[in-house]
């Protein structure tokens, strides 16, 4: 049985990521594929308890990164990893790039630390594609205000947060084209749609 495809799926809060996480799933399950959707911080029962922190709690931003870390390689040994090597697609809601956009950009983590973690953590694990949801700030804002949902930490930071957040995700996807490909979350949903399909063929 070949390996599965591991397909992330990123952006800034307010993007509209999670909106498209189903059809991005029936996407990748219209050849036939079993497909394992999943997220993080979250994924397990004790990533899922880092997740409640990280979004609530100011921790220092090195102990927020160490947290995350340790939510994310329980999530690959338990979910990640079996799910790739029985054949199935993963799609994960946030990945290593979060991290760097986050944590690294947004709260000053030094990015060799995260680098060395992520080697620790992810055992050379990286995503086959990365879909990276793009809007401007006055777009973000509007849809997190109109959602009408209690903000975590990070959907409240201000708009140089968010600025520094989008920047270094331009800059992945600029950085790399292969894996990455940026998607113009402002467009209609019907749009937004077919730029996804575009861009999960072939895998």
């Amino acid at each position: 049985m070949s390996r599965g495809k591991f397909v992330t799926v990123e952006g800034v809060d307010g993007a509209g990521k999670s909106t498209h996480l189903q059809f991005i799933a029936d996407s990748l399950s219209a050849s036939g594929r079993r497909v394992v959707v999943t997220r993080e911080p979250g994924g397990t029962d004790l990533a899922e308890q880092v997740r409640a922190i990280v979004l609530k709690e100011k921790l220092e931003p090195v102990i927020g990164t160490l947290l995350i870390f340790a939510g994310r390689a329980d999530h690959i040994s338990r979910v990640i990893e079996p799910a790739l090597a029985a054949g199935s697609a993963v799609v994960c809601d946030r990945f290593i790039d979060a991290t760097h956009a986050y944590q690294g950009a947004g709260e000053g983590v030094p990015r060799e630390l995260i680098d060395r973690l992520m080697k620790d953590a992810c055992h050379g694990l990286a995503p086959d594609r990365t879909l990276i949801f793009d809007v401007p700030y006055e777009v973000a804002s509007q849809r997190l205000a109109a959602s009408g949902k209690k903000l975590d930490r990070f959907e409240r930071e201000e708009r140089a947060f968010f600025e520094r957040v989008r920047n270094t995700y331009l800059a992945i996807a600029k950085a790399e084209p292969k894996r990455v490909r940026l998607i113009d979350a402002s467009d209609d949903p019907a749009t937004i749609r077919k730029a996804i399909a575009r861009e999960l063929a072939g895998l």
